[in-house]
């Protein structure tokens, strides 16, 4: 979740909101918009179980996103999955600080 705080703030979310936004991520969904509920419900089966991704799950993004940002949430969802595997496999650890709060933009968030 750490990578994730830090998108947060580089995307200009105050501190408050981005554990606010982290913390409703990791747990009950019901607030998100119901295409970003589709997208989170296909990155985890994605990342849980690739192999079981079906057409059905293909059309739903589409659904929400038409063919375009369907793929573009699988394509994003492939990147940070594979960086993830190689962040584990080189046991690289996370930023023990989020290192875009002491950014200038930071700061006017806070």
């Amino acid at each position: 979740m750490g990578h994730v705080e830090m998108c947060l703030a580089v995307a200009g979310l105050k501190e408050e909101e981005v554990k606010d936004t982290t913390s409703r991520l990791a747990g009950d969904w019901s607030s998100f918009p119901a295409s970003e509920r589709a997208a989170f419900a296909f990155t985890r089966k994605q990342a849980q179980d690739p192999a079981s991704i079906t057409n059905t799950d293909m059309l739903e993004l589409e659904r929400h996103f038409g063919r375009e940002g369907a793929w573009h949430v699988i394509w994003w969802a492939s990147r940070c999955h594979y960086m993830t595997k190689v962040a584990d496999a080189f046991q690289l650890p996370l930023e023990r600080e989020n290192p875009f709060w002491s950014m200038p933009n930071a700061k006017k968030n806070q």
